[in-house]
């Protein structure tokens, strides 16, 4: 699955020069809405200036499922507000697909990626026959949810072909990213915007997440984002810096197996 091309926008010279002057203004969020106004559709989230609303914590009712991995356990929350993207996650928990999974794509300071049928880890005598040829609609709630470090985000196929951006019906990835200061974020954030290379725009809410997270910016209004890892951050990070094989995509040399997936709360 292809997960970080980024998608040509049309944002033309009159556009970034509002934009900018918008920003100069000290009115982010309104350059932010003016960027994405025309050129991409996202489901907007209730991002409230000053408050971090990408966490789980704000939302107790959220459904939980427990990674145990070989390499440590994972406890991520699904956000409610995706309920596309929760069900369809947690259909798969409930009926075994993820136990046996690898993660079969690895890329250290970006992300893990697990999920692909064609790399389960099953015995081959047991016949199991699993639904696969389907597309989960985008759920893309940006700014309230962005690819800030352990977001667990739905990976898809390519722009060309998926220019809806909808999301694989199994494959799945948890943000690494890389740190940032605010002015590699701003550096970051003007080079895309001079080389139409961005989705979005981020505001400066989501600016001030990526300087206290790190994370993957420029994933951001092009991929859903369901949920986030609450407990096993050290595990992921482990994961993302196991040796990999560049030649066959990004594999681990040694499989790391997610030998049970279940649903907690």
């Amino acid at each position: 699955k292809i997960m970080w091309k980024n998608m040509k926008l049309n944002i033309n010279l009159k556009m970034v020069m509002a934009s900018m002057v918008l920003a100069f203004y000290g009115l982010q969020s309104y350059a932010q809405d003016y960027m994405n106004a025309k050129e991409v559709t996202v489901l907007k989230g209730i991002a409230v200036e000053g408050v971090d609303t990408a966490g789980v914590h704000q939302d107790p009712t959220c459904p939980e499922v427990l990674l145990e991995t070989t390499m440590g356990n994972i406890r991520i929350a699904l956000y409610n507000d995706t309920p596309l993207h929760r069900d369809n996650f947690l259909k798969w928990v409930n009926c075994g697909y993820y136990n046996g999974c690898i993660f079969h794509r690895v890329i250290k300071n970006f992300m893990v990626q697990a999920g692909d049928p064609a790399t389960r880890k099953v015995d081959p005598l047991k016949k199991e026959v699993f639904d696969t040829a389907y597309v989960v609609p985008a759920e893309i709630r940006y700014p309230k949810y962005y690819h800030k470090r352990g977001q667990l985000c739905a990976a898809r196929e390519g722009d060309e072909e998926n220019p809806k951006f909808a999301s694989a019906p199994c494959d799945f990835y948890i943000t690494w990213g890389r740190n940032f200061s605010r002015r590699q974020i701003e550096y970051l954030i003007e080079k895309e915007a001079r080389e139409e290379k961005a989705y979005v725009l981020p505001n400066k809410q989501v600016i001030d997440g990526y300087v206290k997270y790190g994370g993957v910016p420029h994933l951001d209004g092009g991929y859903t984002v369901f949920g986030e890892v609450l407990e096993g951050m050290d595990v992921v990070e482990k994961i993302q810096n196991v040796v990999t094989d560049k030649g066959n995509n990004d594999r681990p040399l040694q499989d790391i197996i997610i030998l049970k997936a279940s649903v907690i709360r």
